[in-house]
């Protein structure tokens, strides 16, 4: 299933909704852009992936890299709504642990105004 991408803007966060297949190629590259795009508009970004069905380790690549992206940016890329298969390759890999990984888009988007510690 190819990978539909969706954008909103809610509390000041960018919210992207993932639908389909995060696999190597297109579906990887156009979300790659896309984030990218809005990274430079805006920081605060949520993924929604609530309906992807399917995650390579292309994929997997591309959340990474937007990750470090957003980070060189001062912010950084809250994932929300997990789905099973999601979930699990993000525990396969380990990514769970580099992800802030949110059951809503609603806590995720709150974690953006909570005050972080500097230290």
């Amino acid at each position: 299933m190819a990978l539909l991408m969706t954008t909103r803007r809610l509390d000041g966060v960018n919210i992207v909704h993932l639908r389909g297949d995060i696999l190597f190629g297109e579906e990887s590259s156009s979300l790659f852009n896309l984030v990218k795009d809005l990274l430079h508009k805006n920081p605060q970004i949520v993924l929604d992936l609530t309906d992807v069905t399917r995650i390579d380790s292309s994929g997997l690549g591309t959340l990474v890299a937007l990750h470090v992206s957003a980070r060189k940016l001062g912010s950084g890329i809250k994932l929300a709504n997990l789905g099973e298969h999601a979930r699990e390759a993000l525990h396969i890999t380990r990514l769970e642990k580099v992800f802030e990984i949110f059951g809503d888009t609603q806590g995720a988007i709150a974690s953006f105004k909570v005050p972080t510690a500097k230290g």
